[in-house]
């Protein structure tokens, strides 16, 4: 399986954001995109998942053998919100995405493995909204784990997390990846990944690709 950017252009309004964004991520590699705030990292990364749409250029999944596969049902997109209920309880919200994201041969963890595997062992039975913010953004997290999809694209994915949580985070991105998946995330903060294909998006239209740099 491959993931596949080739020359992306994105704006906001009027403004280039960024121009020529290209990079090949194979089974096992993370892609880490940085840069200054206003560069572009939400855009591209909505842009990745199909949020949103790109000026030119293209981004698309292959399988080992060369089929395209649809992005909208092979990725996890995890944005600044962790598109959960707060009224529903945990194991409520979980449940719905689990069957939300269902595909005929999609695999995953059951809501309460879950929830164990990010370290909130108890909180199934409380509405989302009497969780702390840290404790909310791990069950976002959980939300990868309860369906299997090859491709996670992350925005800022430790954010509210405390350096014990984020270790954890760092821990379910290097399973994933051992399984064969890919990992795209945008972040201001090290994520603990290494080693790492890394993105920098400058906020002058330009990018900068490096595909052998660790950045941990």
């Amino acid at each position: 399986m491959q993931a596949i950017a080739t020359n992306l252009k994105g704006r906001r309004g009027d403004s280039v954001l960024f121009d020529n964004v290209g990079f090949t991520l194979a089974r096992g590699e993370a892609l880490i995109v940085t840069g200054p705030n206003g560069a572009g990292k939400s855009t591209l990364l909505r842009i990745l998942a199909g949020l949103l749409r790109a000026d030119s250029g293209s981004f698309s999944l292959c399988d080992d053998a060369g089929a395209d596969m649809a992005v909208a049902e092979h990725a996890h997109y995890l944005g600044h919100r962790n598109a959960m209920k707060r009224e529903l309880r945990v194991s409520e919200n979980l449940d719905f995405w689990k069957s939300f994201q269902r595909g005929d041969s999609s695999t995953g963890l059951s809501v309460d493995a879950a929830i164990e595997a990010v370290g909130l062992t108890g909180v199934a039975h409380l509405p989302f909204g009497y969780l702390s913010a840290g404790q909310q953004r791990r069950i976002a997290l959980a939300r990868l784990l309860v369906v299997w999809r090859p491709v996670w694209i992350l925005d800022e994915p430790t954010a509210a997390l405390d350096k014990q949580s984020a270790g954890l985070f760092a821990d379910l991105v290097r399973e994933h990846l051992s399984g064969g998946g890919i990992a795209i995330a945008a972040t201001h903060q090290p994520l603990g990944l290494d080693p790492v294909k890394t993105l920098e998006l400058s906020g002058d239209h330009r990018a900068a690709f490096d595909a052998v740099e660790a950045w941990s």
